[in-house]
């Protein structure tokens, strides 16, 4: 079956992507920063359409898209492991 909207990148099938509501997220980083550190790879997972968002700006330039959101998955896991709840900011 064909799926309209599929990219695949680096393995990953990005039609399939989730993302979750500001509400939901900021329970994880709760829990994150309360040091359940399993809920980390349901942050990263549920962000990466962030990544390919800024992938995006780099579409036709010649650059390797691959290399790109692995260097982009790199700066999000650096991201949700940096974030501070205190700032009253969103995660985006």
């Amino acid at each position: 079956m064909y799926n309209y909207g599929k990219v695949e990148i680096s393995g990953v099938n990005t039609y399939e992507l989730s993302t979750i509501s500001w509400d939901k997220m900021k329970k994880l980083f709760e829990r994150f920063i309360g040091g359940e550190r399993e809920v980390r790879e349901e942050l990263i997972n549920c962000n990466l359409k962030l990544v390919l968002s800024v992938l995006k700006r780099f579409r036709n330039r010649g650059e390797n898209m691959d290399d790109l959101f692995q260097i982009g998955c790199i700066g999000l896991m650096k991201a949700v492991d940096n974030f501070k709840l205190e700032h009253s900011v969103n995660f985006s």
